[in-house]
């Protein structure tokens, strides 16, 4: 590996991705402040959170749920959010019984109450599973979040919020991605302590 040429790499791939951000922050800001809110809403009526996504935005699912349940920087109560990505049985059991494109939408269908709010992530926008557990939250009720990339694909199409970052390559994407969820835990976070909801 070249010093020079690898030093050169990195700067360009970390200009590339904070322009994204801002191309985010302008494209998306108002649409995050609106998902906040939905999610805030949900919680305050005791309703709960669930993340689904593939790989790497299986990864991000996960993580997201972690800091409600957790907390994301202020003390406060543990929110109730569930990654539907981490129960190895549900996933294989349902895999094999029903097929790879249902490991979601039956577990959306075991757990959804009127009110919860799914939040289906996808880079790609098209993946078979988050598109088809989307439409079984809108069947019962559920509100409806969907992070994607590209051109905001299928997801983008079925659900009330679409969050697309407009960008063909997937590593940035999912930078964003993960960004946004930040953003999300922040803005909920600091909507229910200044409502004194902890």
């Amino acid at each position: 590996m070249n010093p020079e040429t690898a030093l050169k790499h990195v700067d360009a791939s970390l200009r590339e991705g904070a322009d994204l951000r801002l191309k985010v922050a302008q494209e998306c800001g108002c649409t995050i402040v609106q998902a906040a809110e939905v999610m805030l809403q949900c919680l305050r009526s005791g309703g709960k959170l669930l993340f689904y996504g593939n790989g790497g935005s299986a990864a991000d699912a996960q993580h997201l749920a972690a800091e409600f349940v957790g907390r994301f920087v202020k003390e406060r109560r543990g929110l109730p959010a569930v990654a539907l990505t981490t129960d190895s049985s549900i996933v294989t059991a349902v895999g094999n019984d029903y097929g790879f494109d249902r490991i979601f939408s039956r577990q959306i269908e075991a757990l959804g109450n009127p009110g919860d709010v799914a939040i289906g992530i996808s880079t790609s926008g098209n993946s078979p599973n988050v598109i088809a557990a989307m439409k079984q939250a809108a069947q019962q009720k559920l509100k409806t979040i969907g992070l994607s990339g590209r051109d905001g694909g299928a997801l983008a199409q079925c659900v009330v919020i679409a969050l697309v970052v407009r960008c063909p390559n997937t590593a940035r994407v999912q930078e964003c991605h993960i960004a946004i969820g930040h953003l999300l835990c922040e803005l909920v976070e600091n909507g229910l302590l200044e409502k004194h909801h902890v």
